[in-house]
């Protein structure tokens, strides 16, 4: 585990302000923003040095804090609490859920799933290594991906293991979540060395695999290249970004590029009909046509601001901050048009939408539930 740690300061160490480095841009003052309006807010639990992703399923919000703490929430109510259980381990991931079952897993690579009716546990295992992505349920299957480079497929029914894919481990990593994203009979997920791999979920064999970048440089760190956040899908084509690398979009059925950009990024990216949204590893915000990659505005007043996965909402494209901000820009300019604070430390989880909001959870622990 030194290894992990080692990459994360260097990483770190270049995104963050200190006395001899890029400090974080100061924000502008805004003419005439919207209001943002909170509908409601609980209070989960500490993340410390992880990111904890919510989850959510029809009005169902489940979320998970570092002290083992698991809750549901209620979101058509705004955010009553259903229930609150606290596991016997630290947790080091978010929320993987379905209608029946919620997943958490911890840094020793516990895997622990409840009961989504009342949080009562249903089924304990074991991964080979640490966990920092949220598990991914998909076709009665429970979807683990540790940091040493494999996904282990376990029953959602009873926990028994059906599979494990395995690559093998890179000498350094990125130490951020890199997550599993399913569609229909098919598991996408990014690797270190610039990967992304198309997996059958009946039995975890290889689809196809293409390379998102190649790794570049002379010194061992300038060539880490790892596919960072989970792969997104719209329409027949999965894309991904690499940091140190680039943002490409593949054709789903045989992993041919259908573009690519360079662009380094430590969270991701996000997708939707028209763009692709990405935060690169120096602060700008980057909205590029997601048909050929091309740009269409960048956004670069909050450099050095470890920015989160951009999330495209409505008319808005929302971005959370190492201060507890959420930025809100214009989906057709890239212009500010509106900004919350938290108070309630960094946001390094993507904002998530809600049917009429976007639910954001700081590193503080806190959840809320915002809309313009």
């Amino acid at each position: 585990m030194r290894i992990f740690t080692l990459v994360a300061a260097a990483l770190t160490t270049a995104a963050c302000s200190s006395a001899s480095g890029p400090k974080p841009a100061e924000l502008q003052r805004l003419e005439k923003p919207q209001e943002v309006r909170v509908l409601w807010s609980a209070r989960i639990g500490y993340a410390d040095r992880f990111v904890f992703f919510p989850a959510v399923v029809g009005d169902a919000v489940f979320a998970a804090a570092r002290d083992g703490t698991v809750v549901r929430l209620d979101a058509a109510a705004k955010g009553a609490e259903r229930w609150r259980v606290t596991l016997e381990k630290r947790l080091s991931a978010g929320v993987g859920a379905s209608e029946r079952t919620v997943v958490v897993a911890t840094e020793d690579g516990d895997v622990f799933a409840v009961s989504a009716s009342d949080g009562k546990q249903r089924w304990r295992s074991r991964v080979s290594s640490e966990v920092l992505a949220p598990p991914t349920l998909a076709n009665g299957l429970v979807l683990v991906r540790s940091v040493d480079n494999r996904i282990f497929a376990f029953d959602e029914q009873d926990g028994k293991r059906r599979w494990v894919y395995q690559r093998a481990p890179a000498t350094l990593v990125v130490r951020s979540p890199a997550g599993v994203t399913v569609v229909d009979d098919t598991a996408y997920a990014g690797f270190s060395g610039g990967k992304l791999a198309a997996i059958t979920l009946s039995n975890g064999g290889v689809r196809w695999e293409s390379t998102v970048a190649n790794p570049k440089g002379a010194t061992e760190l300038e060539r880490v290249t790892d596919v960072v956040g989970d792969p997104v899908v719209q329409g027949r084509e999965v894309c991904a970004a690499a940091y140190q690398g680039r943002v490409a979009c593949f054709d789903m059925a045989n992993g041919r590029q259908v573009w690519a950009r360079e662009l380094s990024s430590l969270t991701g990216v996000r997708v939707d009909a028209r763009f692709a949204f990405v935060s690169d590893d120096r602060g700008s915000v980057h909205e590029l046509d997601r048909s050929n990659g091309r740009p269409v505005w960048k956004q670069d007043k909050l450099a050095y601001r470890q920015l989160s996965v951009p999330a495209p909402v409505g008319n808005v494209v929302a971005v959370g901050d190492l201060e507890g901000y959420v930025h809100f820009l214009s989906r057709d300019s890239g212009a500010f048009v509106a900004r919350y604070s938290s108070g309630g430390g960094p946001v390094r989880a993507a904002p998530l939408a809600l049917a009429s909001s976007l639910l954001i959870q700081t590193q503080d622990g806190t959840l809320v539930a915002l809309a313009l």
